[in-house]
């Protein structure tokens, strides 16, 4: 059925992933987590201080998350079509959208007309210009129920 509907969206307009600057700064602790990793690893061989190890695990636990959250967040992509937008599983058509609320300090709200909902996250890429396209695709009628 998703597949039906990703066809009456029409035409990818354009794809926003996260932007590069979350990424690099997932990617610089990853890194720097990982070189502690290896360092306390090598000073546990060393001197043989449990105290080490303890410290490697804590920091192997950090970079595994930091990967993870990475990758997890790499596969959520905002997709903006000709007749409505998709955000992982959450699809709609531009005359679905009932309201939008943009004042969560964790992103923008889109409510659709049948009770579906999703949080779109503000390190999106070209956000504004995603919220300035989306403002000018909703129906004219609903400008004032817009937040």
């Amino acid at each position: 059925m998703q597949h039906d509907n990703r066809h009456s969206l029409g035409r990818l307009v354009s794809a926003h992933a996260t932007a590069a600057v979350h990424v690099q700064r997932a990617a610089v602790v990853a890194g720097l987590s990982f070189v502690f990793f290896l360092i306390m690893l090598t000073m546990f061989l060393l001197r043989g201080h449990f105290g080490y190890f303890l410290l490697a695990t804590a920091f192997l636990v950090v970079n595994i998350f930091t990967i993870l959250g990475w990758w997890f967040q790499k596969r959520r992509v905002l997709r903006v079509r000709e007749n409505g937008l998709s955000y992982g599983r959450f699809e709609c058509r531009w005359d679905e959208i009932t309201a939008i609320d943009e004042e969560p300090s964790d992103g923008v709200k889109i409510f659709a007309g049948d009770q579906r909902a999703a949080t779109i996250p503000r390190n999106i890429d070209r956000m504004e210009h995603v919220m300035a396209y989306i403002h000018s695709k909703i129906p004219k009628g609903l400008d004032n129920d817009i937040a």
